[in-house]
C-alpha cells in the first residue's frame, strides 16, 4: 500500500469478495439455524440490527472520500488507482444491498437512508424499480431482473440495466400522476436519489479535482454491475406458476435461489435467504429463514459471482439444477426466446417434458 509498498492491497476488495469469502464459506459452511417464530417480534424490533445497516453508510462515505484524496494525488500508479476503484466498487455494491434492506422499510428515515446508500453507485432508480417493479414481477418473463434459463450473464446485464431503468421511470411517472405531481416535483423519488449522487460526486470533485471523475464513474459501474450479477444469480431460470385465470401465483420460496452460507450472509445482511425475502418482503433481514422448499445454490453468492462471469461453467453447474427443480418440465421454466427456439428445433429428449 502507500507506505508498505504492497500494491496488491489496493485490490483488497476483489481479493476479499472473490477469493477469501468463498473460501471461508467452504470452510465454515452453512448457518443451519433459523430464528424461532416466538422470537420474531423481539428480533424484528431489536435496534442493534438496524444500526448495523445505518453504520454502513458513514463507512461508505468516509471510504469514498479517502479514495478521492488518493485518486487526486500522484503517489499511486494508474493501475493502483484502478484497483482502489475496484475495491470501492464492491463496497458500493454492498451499499446497494444496505439500501435494499432500508428501502423495504416503512419508516421515513430508513427510506431516505436507502437513497443515501445508493448515491455512491448512482443507481438511485433501484429504490423505485426494486420495490414496485421487481417484487411484483419477480420470476416471470416480464421482470427484467429475473434471468432466463440459457441466458448468459453478458446477455442479461444490458436487458436488466435498460429494462429496470425504463420500468423505474414508468412506475414513478404513474405514482406522481396519481398524487397530482409532475415529473420535476421534489416528491420524485428518482430525482431525489440522483440529486444525492450529483451532490456527492460534485462535492468530491470540488475538493479533489475533476481528475477523480473517471474513478468515481468506474467504481459506480462496478457497484451496479455487482448488484445486477447478484440479480442474475437470484432467480435464474425460475418461473412462478400461473393460476387458472392466467395470472401469476403469489411468490413463494420456490421462486428464488437460496444459500445459507454463513460468512456471505453476514456480509450481505442475510440477502442469500432470498427465498424468504421474496415470499415475505416485510421481514427484516435478521428474521429471514432458510426454507427446505427453496432451490439451493451449490455455493454462496460470492462464489456464484465467479461462476456467473464464465457462462459455460455457469450453465454446467446451474442448468441441471433448474431442470431438477422442475422435474425436467420445460413448460415450468423461465425460458429465454433463443433457448426456447433451440429446444423446439432439437430432437426430443426423453428426460425432458417439452411445451
Amino acid at each position: 500500500m502507500l507506505h508498505t509498498g504492497l500494491e496488491v492491497f489496493w485490490w483488497i476488495g476483489p481479493i476479499m469478495v472473490l477469493v477469501v469469502i468463498p473460501l471461508l464459506d467452504v470452510l465454515i459452511g452453512d448457518d443451519g439455524t433459523n430464528p424461532r417464530e416466538e422470537d420474531y417480534e423481539t428480533l424484528s424490533n431489536d435496534r442493534y440490527y438496524r444500526w448495523c445497516t445505518y453504520l454502513f453508510l458513514p463507512i461508505q462515505l468516509v471510504g469514498l472520500a479517502l479514495a478521492g484524496y488518493l485518486w487526486s494525488g500522484s503517489e499511486l500508479s494508474v493501475l493502483d488507482k484502478i484497483g482502489l476503484a475496484g475495491t470501492l466498487g464492491l463496497v458500493s455494491g454492498i451499499g446497494i444491498n444496505a439500501a435494499h434492506e432500508l428501502g423495504h422499510r416503512v419508516e421515513h428515515l430508513e427510506r431516505w437512508l436507502a437513497k443515501v446508500a445508493l448515491a455512491q453507485s448512482g443507481y438511485g432508480h433501484f429504490f423505485v424499480e426494486h420495490n414496485r417493479g421487481h417484487h411484483v414481477r419477480v420470476a416471470t418473463p416480464e421482470d427484467p431482473a429475473s434471468a432466463r434459463f440459457g441466458e448468459s450473464l453478458w446477455e442479461f446485464l444490458p436487458r436488466s440495466v435498460v429494462g429496470g431503468f425504463r420500468s423505474a421511470l414508468r412506475l414513478e411517472r404513474v405514482r406522481l400522476r396519481r398524487i397530482g405531481s409532475g415529473w420535476w416535483s421534489p416528491r420524485n423519488h428518482i430525482l431525489q436519489a440522483w440529486a444525492m449522487t450529483v451532490v456527492l460526486f460534485g462535492g468530491l470533485m470540488l475538493v479533489f479535482g475533476w481528475q477523480i471523475l473517471p474513478y468515481l464513474l468506474l467504481q459506480a459501474v462496478l457497484g451496479a454491475g455487482l448488484l445486477e450479477t447478484v440479480n442474475y444469480i437470484e432467480h435464474y431460470g425460475l418461473l412462478r406458476q400461473r393460476r387458472p385465470n392466467g395470472r401469476y401465483g403469489r411468490c413463494t420460496a420456490r421462486d428464488s435461489w437460496n444459500s445459507d452460507r454463513l460468512v456471505t450472509n453476514i456480509f450481505l445482511f442475510h440477502l442469500q435467504r432470498h427465498s424468504d425475502h421474496h415470499a415475505n418482503p416485510g421481514r427484516r433481514y435478521q428474521t429471514l429463514r432458510s426454507s427446505e422448499e427453496a432451490p439451493q445454490l451449490p455455493a454462496g453468492y460470492a462464489a456464484m459471482v465467479v461462476l456467473a462471469v464464465i457462462p459455460p461453467l455457469w450453465r454446467r453447474v446451474m442448468d441441471k439444477r433448474v431442470l431438477a427443480h422442475y422435474d425436467g418440465d420445460l413448460t415450468r421454466i423461465n425460458l429465454g426466446t433463443r433457448k426456447r427456439r433451440a429446444i423446439r428445433a432439437a430432437p426430443a429428449n426423453p428426460g425432458m417434458v417439452a411445451g
